[in-house]
């Protein structure tokens, strides 16, 4: 047993909640935003602004035309996979093989596919690695080993992966429609504290094919947790820390809130707040790619995914035309009410002596 462990930290295999649940799912997060996301805000882009190169065809392949964000859309599967391989720090050409690992797994998975990816991905990974220079062969050895297992493993698992996750999503997304109420405070809570948490909100959203009034709440979430932060702790980090938790990640009072847990407080209420008000007053839906559901107000992608969700629904006939109804929910749910809310909260909890000065002080 001690040698088989000692092949496993030759190989740099480590079999970990930290190594596979947040290093992998947030690499895999940034494969899809770069691919999915960026095609999707490319052809909203096109079709709002009537820009022909981003509209016409580029590409035909197989009978299926393609537009630019068409293409970067299609190659989600393997940009994920790459992702997931650079995050598990494999060797070059286990690397380059999880292209093909990608793409089969994505397929297959269907529209759970990036659920899919994450783990067949991950073991056929770590089994490239395991065999990597192991022969004198190992141009050979390793890509074989390494796509082999991969779409044998898309063959048999992904399908099911893929299929459990749309199931689970469509519930959520049912109940959401059946209680935008109740199902408004619990999503936009949850995945608002999986944004805060080392882990990725926006794999989990898009794992989920979370869309529609789930996905308004889940942006509501979102937003609440990285304004809120942003907001309340600028009188420790002024401008930089504004910019850096508001448009960036509120991950980074990760480190504060192990210290003391209270100062979680103001963000989370007021993500209890603004998920039912997006559910159940203003009907905000995302629309746009899954993944914005779980990016919050980082480089605005929540805000643009439910803005691109609207110009899809224009131009399918769907929705007559963006109202300033839409722009008043969008900017109030995403902005205002995180910064007003989170504030009084702050407030009164400062009162009751739950959060003093430098409790939420970003090192650096």
């Amino acid at each position: 047993m001690e040698k088989f462990f000692d092949f496993l930290e030759r190989k740099d295999i480590e079999i970990s909640v930290k190594r596979y649940a947040i290093d992998a799912l947030g690499a895999m997060a940034q494969g899809l935003f770069c691919s999915l996301l960026i095609g999707t805000i490319l052809n909203s882009l096109g079709t709002q602004f009537h820009i022909s190169f981003l509209t016409q065809t580029v590409a035909t392949i197989a009978g299926s035309d393609y537009t630019v964000g068409g293409i970067a859309s299609a190659m989600s599967g393997p940009a994920m996979a790459l992702a997931i391989g650079y995050a598990l720090k494999c060797p070059p050409l286990v690397l380059f093989s999880m292209v093909a690992v990608g793409f089969s797994a994505n397929a297959l998975g269907g529209a759970g596919g990036p659920l899919a990816v994450l783990f067949v991905a991950i073991i056929a990974a770590e089994l490239g690695k395991a065999v990597s220079k192991e022969t004198k062969i190992d141009i050979l050895v390793t890509p074989l080993v390494t796509i082999g297992v991969g779409i044998f493993l898309s063959w048999l698992i992904a399908p099911p992966i893929g299929g459990a996750a749309m199931w689970l999503g469509n519930l959520i997304m049912w109940a959401t429609e059946l209680q935008p109420f109740l199902m408004g405070i619990l999503v936009s809570v949850l995945v608002g504290i999986a944004l805060t948490l080392p882990i990725s909100s926006a794999a989990i959203c898009a794992a989920l094919g979370l869309t529609g009034l789930a996905g308004g709440a889940a942006v509501a979430g979102c937003c609440a947790q990285m304004i809120g932060f942003a907001v309340i702790s600028y009188r420790e980090n002024k401008v930089g820390g504004l910019i850096s938790q508001g448009i960036g990640t509120s991950m980074l009072q990760m480190g504060n809130i192990v210290k003391n847990p209270k100062i979680w407080i103001p963000p989370i209420v007021a993500s209890a707040i603004t998920g039912p008000i997006a559910t159940c007053i203003f009907h905000m839906e995302m629309n746009g790619a899954a993944i914005s559901s779980g990016m919050g107000t980082c480089g605005m992608v929540g805000p643009i995914g439910v803005y691109t969700g609207w110009v899809n629904d224009v131009s399918m006939g769907i929705k007559d035309a963006v109202t300033g109804f839409d722009w008043l929910g969008l900017i109030l749910i995403c902005i205002v009410l995180p910064a007003v809310l989170s504030l009084i909260i702050d407030a009164i909890c400062r009162k009751l002596g739950w959060i003093k000065d430098g409790d939420m002080k970003l090192e650096g």
